[in-house]
C-alpha cells in the first residue's frame, strides 16, 4: 500500500549548520507515527518540511502520492486543504485579537470554501466545538478567557476544520498539567480513531509516544537512529540513545490516561 506521507533522505541546513541530515520515513494512512527526541534533535523541523511549511536543503516529499516540493502554488493549496498542525503552545498559537469564531471562520476564508455560509458556517463551528468538547457559547468568547486546556482543544477544532488527512502533533501536551494533558491526549486518539487521521506525533516522551503511537522514529542530532513498531522500541530499544530516551522520562499509569 502506498504510504500517504513519504520523506527520502531529507536535509536542512541553516548557513553552515546542518539541523537534519538525510532523514526518511513514512506513514501509511490511519497510522500515528511517533518522532521522539530531545530539544533541538530536529523533530519540529523534520515535520514541517512534510507540511512544506520548510524548505528542505534537499531529499523528496510525497504526500499521496503527488511530490510535495514539485508541487505550484495552487496545487499546493488545494493539498493543504488535506493537512493540518497543533502546535505546542496553546496560548501563542491563538491570535489574542479574534474572537474564537473567527479563528475556527480561517481555514474556511482561507481556502475559499464557498459552500459554507451563513447558518451552514456556523453549524460547522459549533460542531467542531462540540467535537473537542467546548460548548457553543465559546465562539463569541477571546482566547484570554480560557485556560490552557481549552485553548489547546480550540487549537484541536482549528486544524480539524477542513477534515484533514494528516495531522502533525507538536508536543500539543507539554505546555499542560499533566491531568489536563491526560484529557487533551484522550481527545485526540478519540478524533484520530473517529476520523482515520494520519498523524505524526512529536514527543519527548517514550511513555506518551508507547501509549499513543502504532510506531515510532527516533532522531538523535537530525539523525534518524531507530524506527519500528512502537512496542518493539520501547521494550527492546538496540540505541543507547534510545534507551537513554526511555530511561530518562518517568513512566505513568496507563489507568490515568483512562480517566
Amino acid at each position: 500500500m502506498q504510504p500517504l506521507v513519504e520523506a527520502t533522505s531529507l536535509v536542512k541546513r541553516y548557513g553552515s549548520t546542518t539541523v537534519v541530515h538525510g532523514v526518511s520515513l513514512s506513514l501509511q494512512r490511519g497510522e500515528i507515527l511517533g518522532l521522539v527526541g530531545e530539544s533541538g534533535s530536529g523533530k519540529s523541523t523534520v515535520a514541517r518540511m512534510l507540511l512544506r511549511l520548510v524548505e528542505p536543503t534537499s531529499g523528496s516529499v510525497t504526500f499521496d502520492g503527488t511530490d510535495l516540493l514539485a508541487a505550484s502554488k495552487s496545487d499546493l493549496r488545494h493539498l493543504r486543504r488535506r493537512m493540518g498542525i497543533v502546535f505546542q503552545d496553546p496560548f501563542a498559537a491563538l491570535d489574542p485579537r479574534m474572537r474564537v469564531h473567527q479563528i475556527l471562520e480561517e481555514p474556511f476564508l482561507i481556502h475559499r470554501e464557498e459552500r459554507l455560509r451563513g447558518n451552514a458556517l456556523q453549524a460547522r463551528l459549533k460542531a467542531l466545538l462540540d467535537e473537542v468538547g467546548m460548548p457553543d457559547s465559546a465562539l463569541t468568547r477571546y482566547p484570554h478567557e480560557f485556560s490552557g486546556g481549552q485553548r489547546q482543544r480550540i487549537n484541536i477544532a482549528r486544524a480539524l476544520a477542513l477534515r484533514p488527512d494528516f495531522l502533525v502533533l507538536d508536543e500539543p501536551v507539554s505546555a499542560l498539567d499533566v491531568s489536563i494533558g491526560a484529557q487533551v491526549i484522550n481527545l485526540l486518539r478519540d478524533l484520530q480513531r473517529r476520523h482515520g487521521l494520519t498523524c505524526l506525533m512529536i514527543s519527548h516522551s517514550m511513555p506518551l509516544v508507547r501509549y499513543l503511537c502504532d510506531r515510532v522514529a527516533v532522531l538523535q542530532h537530525g539523525r534518524l537512529v531507530e524506527t519500528g513498531p512502537v512496542l518493539d522500541v520501547c521494550d527492546h530499544p538496540r540505541e543507547p540513545y534510545t534507551q537513554a530516551l526511555i530511561a530518562a522520562t518517568p513512566n505513568f499509569d496507563p489507568a490515568f490516561m483512562q480517566q
